[in-house]
């Protein structure tokens, strides 16, 4: 790897009280230090999110620069924006690892540093997070301490932002720092009247000018003790409310709101956040940011190709592409944006749903395509499912499309508002299973498990880009009900995946191989891995069946029975976790029919797996297709004894 060199003042930074014995005017040199660290970085390695913390890099600094961190309690929203604060941290030499097996997460962890105060990954938790820390702080009677949420524009869309402000602004002595970091972006841009409403904060001129007036007399506010406080507060609410020809909605919450300031301008802002400290009670810095800052190529770029572009050429801004020799299949997320417009071209009862990733889902395809038809709703996973199900009332047929890891958010929504009322709402969940660098909070674990134990829920998973096809086909017609269908990151596996959908009978699976020695159950994807693993298997004299279940609720009850009525060994892969997962479910199916075959379930363990590649992980809990051939020979032992001794060194046999 690289040795990547850091400039002169952060090489002799390596916790933030190191940065605090730097003069004020150094913070714009060691800002465009970081920022450059950044970009050397990441433009090598490739593996990360960009945009995001480049946009916050002034803020991060004058942060660690004004606060005594990690006394001093920061917690960042999300974790996108947070390399900055990584390199400043201790962190820096450390920072090529990031998201690498091994290596530092992508997001804020408490495991991984005491100045990660608190785990992130999803987002608009900040807010909650940071008011029970000071509401701790308070009722331990501990020395009083800052307690700084910073959260994004498009963050702050979702309910539990709301929900935490709605609380913080009734803990009136709570000592808590709401920062918005007002980009405009989340991933894809912002929507929604929330972003219209500071649109009209950062652009009313004659707003601002008084703004500028009122902070100052609140600089010298000091000076005249607690009772002029209180009436500048009333001055400055009454001027806000007035010139913007509406209540200022953060005071109705009880915060004090203050802004909007240029978040590039570190000194300013190391001013601003030093007034901050002494002023009680909740309160909100409105900071206006660009997301990509300092890197022209981003700054004028598409910024939601800057939020994680890949390797790049930081001297020219060209993302480089590895261009295949041959065709490629293409990615699970993408079959699903072509073919939902397909069947919404037959079939004018079909809408889409996804809450702020229409490019990461590529539901961005029928967003173009048919922008009355389909919904960017914000960061808001429970409005989109009850969205939905209102729609889904009314006939129509919503594919709300959501990340697997996502939708455990709206959990109650599905059960409640979707499935009780048994309405044709189909849940497309992307990223099932691993996600890979992105780690714990991101992998879709769980979605067949808390699926399947829904009732009226059907619960599918394609093993290839046609099935996909056919499911979601399937899904959309009449009187169907609640229909989850998951589909892992990534590629498919084929390249004339253009293929004539079908409906496929609701529970019902298919022999992919028929075998005598022992059977293999996949679901979803990893029925491909079985595939390759029975090829080599074949070589070595094992006779392996493969069926492919297609659903986990309702089971092929038939093809069960034809299974274990043959087979005493019986293996089951899913890239999902194994506690109530598919393999769960076979095992009932067994016990319950009163089969006694010997049962080998491979998934995802009891625990939380952490970030690397995709394949990595699969090697790492055994469902990759070398897992999945050790697992056959310690089933049947009698196959080692034609194995050679690299066969057995590259299976991990004896």
């Amino acid at each position: 790897m690289t040795n990547f060199k850091p400039g002169l003042l952060l090489k002799d930074i390596n916790t933030p009280a190191d940065l605090r014995k730097l003069t004020e005017e150094q913070l714009p040199q060691v800002s465009d230090e970081v920022r450059q660290y950044i970009i050397d970085v990441v433009s090598e390695i490739g593996n990360s999110h960009f945009g995001a913390s480049l946009g916050v890099v002034e803020l991060t600094v004058a942060l660690h620069y004004v606060f005594d961190t990690p006394n001093d309690q920061l917690v960042w929203d999300v974790g996108h924006q947070a390399y900055g604060h990584k390199i400043l941290t201790g962190r820096r030499d450390n920072f090529p690892t990031n998201r690498t097996k091994g290596g530092i997460s992508g997001f804020p962890k408490r495991s991984e540093s005491e100045y990660d105060t608190f785990g992130v990954g999803h987002s608009s938790t900040s807010i909650s997070g940071a008011l029970g820390m000071a509401v701790a702080n308070r009722y331990k009677g501990l020395p009083d301490r800052q307690h700084i949420a910073v959260i994004g524009d498009g963050a702050m869309t979702a309910g539990l932002a709301f929900e935490g402000m709605n609380h913080a602004g009734f803990e009136k002595d709570a000592n808590l720092l709401v920062i918005l970091n007002d980009n405009c972006m989340s991933i894809d841009p912002n929507v929604g009247a929330l972003r219209d409403y500071l649109t009209d904060i950062t652009t009313s001129h004659t707003y601002n000018k008084v703004k500028d007036e009122v902070w100052t007399m609140l600089e010298k506010v000091s000076k005249f003790g607690p009772d002029a406080r209180s009436v500048v507060s009333k001055v400055s609410s009454a001027l806000k409310g007035s010139l913007l020809k509406q209540s200022n909605m953060f005071e109705s919450l009880n915060f004090r709101y203050f802004g909007p300031v240029d978040g590039h301008d570190v000194i300013g802002l190391s001013k601003v956040l030093n007034d901050l400290k002494d002023i009680p009670g909740p309160k909100i810095l409105h900071c206006l940011t660009k997301k990509g800052k300092g890197f022209k190529y981003s700054e004028e770029g598409n910024p939601t190709q800057w939020h994680a572009p890949g390797v790049f050429n930081k001297e020219t801004g060209e993302i480089v592409k590895i261009v295949p020799s041959s065709p490629q299949p293409p990615k699970y997320q993408e079959v699903f944006g072509h073919t939902i417009v397909e069947l919404a071209e037959r079939n004018d009862k079909i809408m889409g749903i996804t809450p702020a990733m229409p490019s990461g889902s590529s539901l961005n395809i029928m967003m173009k395509a048919m922008p009355d038809r389909s919904f960017d709703v914000g960061i808001a996973e429970q409005h989109a499912v009850t969205f939905s199900a209102g729609l889904a009332t009314q006939g129509l047929v919503p594919f709300c499309n959501i990340y697997s890891s996502f939708m455990q958010r709206a959990y109650d929504q599905v059960i409640h508002d979707v499935a009780l009322q048994n309405l044709n709402v189909v849940f497309c969940l992307d990223r099932a299973g691993f996600a890979g660098a992105d780690g714990a909070t991101h992998h879709g674990a769980y979605d067949i498990a808390y699926m399947r134990s829904i009732p009226n829920m059907i619960v599918a998973a394609p093993m290839n880009e046609a099935e996909l096809r056919n499911m979601m086909f399937t899904a959309q017609q009449e009187d169907m009900g609640p229909f989850s269908i998951r589909y892992p990151r990534g590629k498919g596996v084929m390249t004339e995946w253009k293929t004539v959908m079908k409906p496929i009978k609701v529970g019902t699976g298919r022999k992919v191989t028929t075998g005598e020695d022992i059977a293999i159950l996949s679901i979803g994807h990893p029925g491909n891995f079985a595939q390759e693993a029975i090829k080599e298997l074949e070589g070595m004299g094992a006779s392996v069946a493969h069926y492919d279940m297609r659903f986990v609720k309702p089971l092929d009850e038939n093809l069960l029975h034809e299974i274990f009525s043959k087979f005493d060994k019986v293996i089951t892969i899913e890239d999902g976790c194994l506690m109530g997962g598919m393999g769960s479910a076979i095992l009932e199916f067994m016990v319950d029919q009163g089969y006694t075959s010997k049962v080998k379930r491979l998934g995802i363990p009891d625990e939380y797996i952490h970030h690397g590649t995709q394949q990595e992980l699969y090697a790492d809990v055994g469902f990759d297709v070398n897992g999945i051939i050790k697992t056959v020979v310690e089933m049947m032992p009698e196959l080692e004894n034609s194995m050679s001794n690299e066969e057995k060194l590259k299976y991990a046999v004896g």
